[in-house]
């Protein structure tokens, strides 16, 4: 991913409502999203809280 998307949100939030007939919102939703994680690469680890929230699971725990 090219940026975070809150990052991505906390600019777009600023752009005013008619802007975005004439701003091409996909195709920067698209760019910003874009990664370079390609079919058979590992999954970059990350970490997750549960549902009750008493502790974090990360992906590498997982793995093996």
């Amino acid at each position: 991913m090219r940026q975070p998307p809150d990052r991505f949100g906390r600019v777009m939030k600023h752009v005013p409502g008619p802007a975005f007939l004439v701003i091409p919102f996909r195709p920067l939703w698209l760019f910003a999203r874009a990664g370079s994680l390609r079919v058979g690469d590992p999954a970059p680890d990350f970490e997750l809280i549960t549902r009750d929230r008493r502790q974090s699971v990360r992906l590498s725990d997982f793995r093996g």
